[in-house]
């Protein structure tokens, strides 16, 4: 397996596949066309953000978005992993781990002091995430009406 940035037919690959991550990534509750995943993606890509991919025979098996944030309370800009994606076919094999080791060790190449990440909390990755040491900073909450 190989973790790269995608060349132009497998980015545009990765963009078709978007909205089934962003769907699986919400836990069904965010079921995006492709228009609306132009309208979050394309700002982040002109901004600098960019993908990794996890591909092997030629096929994509996941991928990485990372890019920068700034924390709304300090102005710090930390590294952000945007998206992470395994392809069904390819799930229970770790390369959800290594897609986040290899994000994780771009975005410290890049300076970054810190990485951060806003996951749904049923969400099954969290556990990868706690397992690289991620640790929970901040929740959001909800009141249904």
């Amino acid at each position: 397996m190989d973790i790269r940035k995608p060349n132009d037919l497998e980015f545009e690959k990765v963009l078709e596949l978007s909205p089934q991550a962003v769907f699986d990534g919400t836990l069904g509750e965010v079921e995006p066309t492709k228009e609306k995943i132009d309208q979050l993606v394309k700002p982040l890509l002109e901004k600098g953000s960019y993908y990794l991919i996890a591909v092997e025979e030629e096929k994509i098996m996941g991928w990485i978005l990372l890019g920068a944030s700034k924390d709304q309370f300090t102005n710090k800009i930390n590294g952000f992993i945007y998206e992470l994606f395994v392809v069904d076919k390819f799930r229970g094999n770790g390369i959800s781990k290594k897609l986040m080791r290899a994000g994780i060790d771009q975005l410290r190449q890049e300076g970054y002091s810190e990485v951060r990440l806003s996951v749904f909390a049923e969400n099954h990755a969290i556990k990868v995430y706690k397992d690289l040491g991620f640790n929970i900073r901040t929740v959001t909450m909800t009141l249904p009406l």
